[in-house]
């Protein structure tokens, strides 16, 4: 579950960093920018909706994740 958990932050980071790299490349005209925050909004939301199942059917225990 941490690997999981860890690599949904890496591909958000990833997101947001290609959205800057657009937003500064592109200068704001295109959609790229946008499409890649879109992707990132949608992978935080899946990873706090993750994170809240693996809470309520215990997986993840009140101490922490367990490794």
């Amino acid at each position: 579950m941490r690997i999981i958990v860890l690599l949904f932050i890496l591909f958000i980071l990833i997101s947001l960093g290609s959205a800057l790299y657009y937003l500064v490349k592109d200068k704001g005209q295109s959609e790229r920018t946008v499409k890649a925050l879109t992707v990132r909004i949608t992978l935080s939301i899946v990873l706090f909706v993750m994170l809240m199942a693996s809470y309520y059917f215990g997986w993840i225990p009140q101490t922490g994740i367990k490794g």
